[in-house]
């Protein structure tokens, strides 16, 4: 797993997570085959509980990137996650104070100097009464369009149950069971040279939520029995 890059707190942040995920979670990792290993690339995934951007992360690095996290800007001014989003490098987005594309400045910027970006397309948690995904907000898309980098689908299941919206201690005991599945990344090449209209970015968006939804489907419909990942550091 790279521990390059990760800056001091946001590693140590994973050090300290690592443990608990290794003992508490039955984690089933697949699809880290369509995570291109170098240039710039979005990991988009749904969202079910405040335990899914650890599960991500895990994913992203197991993947073998390091993620930089898009996520709203008053988490940096909350002790010690501020310190963990700043150390990481990850990407604060101040909704609703400026225009769309200037918030998400930084983050295409960073696509395009190859890094890896990891986004909640939907914004918040489902509020679906099936915990099927929302539709999306149109960020991801206009990241996509802007920096032409490709959109990797990724569906988590089971961390709604390791951490229920609207607790704060996980229910680690029984073993929790968590998926998480990533599918081909999203063709959007036939949009990047039209103009970003809204019904663009709305098509852009449809399609990456779509995958998220198909590749979810696909966990919660076929019963498998899967070894567990090799979850050891490197």
């Amino acid at each position: 797993m790279p521990r390059r890059g990760r800056g001091f707190w946001f590693s140590l942040a994973i050090d300290v997570l690592w443990p608990i995920v290794v003992l508490f979670v039955r984690l089933d990792v697949r699809g880290r085959q369509h995570v291109p290993g170098n240039g710039g690339v979005i990991l988009a995934f749904n969202h079910l509980s405040n335990s899914d951007t650890v599960a991500a992360v895990v994913f992203a690095l197991m993947s073998k990137r390091v993620p930089r996290v898009l996520a709203k800007a008053s988490l940096w001014r909350t002790p010690v996650i501020g310190w963990v989003m700043r150390s990481g490098g990850h990407i604060p987005v101040e909704r609703g104070s400026v225009k769309a594309a200037e918030a998400l400045k930084p983050a295409v910027e960073a696509l395009q100097a190859g890094e890896c970006v990891m986004v909640f397309p939907e914004g918040t948690f489902t509020n679906d009464p099936d915990n099927w995904p929302m539709k999306g907000k149109s960020g991801v898309a206009r990241m996509a369009l802007e920096a032409q980098v490709p959109v990797v689908p990724v569906a988590e299941w089971g961390t709604q149950d390791l951490l229920p919206r609207g607790t704060i201690l996980p229910r680690l005991l029984p073993r929790k069971r968590v998926e998480v599945v990533a599918g081909a990344p999203v063709d959007l090449s036939d949009l990047y040279d039209r103009e970003l209209t809204a019904e663009v970015l709305d098509e852009a968006t449809t399609r990456v939520m779509d995958a998220i939804t198909t590749m979810l489907s696909g966990i919660r419909s076929v019963q498998r029995v899967v070894p567990e990942q090799d979850l050891r550091l490197e």
